[in-house]
């Protein structure tokens, strides 16, 4: 059996930034539509463009790093049904509109099947803060006269 790895691509770079600082701008890519654009009739030495040719197999695309594939999972009930399936070689991703106190029960539920989750919450963020108890001044009798 032959092992499908995923292919290389150069980073797609937008031309025309080198005077600015790169560090501000984010790493995007905007497809070139000047008439008179080195990069879009594809001369030499101005960086490539994104075409079909990069796209990966389909065996090996939308897999992570790791090699695992990614389940996106909405309430508790997908959770419950992805714990009982096969873990093997699948990553749960917990939908970002999900709620902080529904994230805590989806993440139990990860951790009690061994489920790997790719976005939990931070441990410290978990643990329940206790409310902060206020101080009361010390009571003053009023003086009458």
């Amino acid at each position: 059996m032959v092992v499908q790895r995923k292919k290389w691509h150069p980073k797609f770079v937008v031309p025309g930034f080198g005077t600015v600082n790169r560090s501000r701008l984010p790493d995007r890519w905007r497809k070139q539509r000047g008439t008179d654009n080195k990069k879009r009739i594809a001369r030499s030495g101005y960086g490539a463009t994104p075409h079909v040719g990069y796209k990966n197999h389909a065996s090996v695309r939308f897999m992570r790093a790791d090699g695992s594939r990614e389940v996106l999972v909405h309430n508790e009930k997908e959770m419950h049904n992805l714990a009982k399936g096969s873990v093997d070689g699948v990553v749960a991703v917990i939908a970002h509109n999900i709620s902080t106190r529904k994230r805590i029960v989806m993440q139990g539920i990860a951790d009690k099947a061994k489920l790997r989750v790719a976005n939990r919450i931070k441990d410290e963020k978990v643990q329940k803060k206790e409310p902060a108890k206020k101080e009361e001044a010390p009571k003053t009798e009023a003086v009458k006269k």
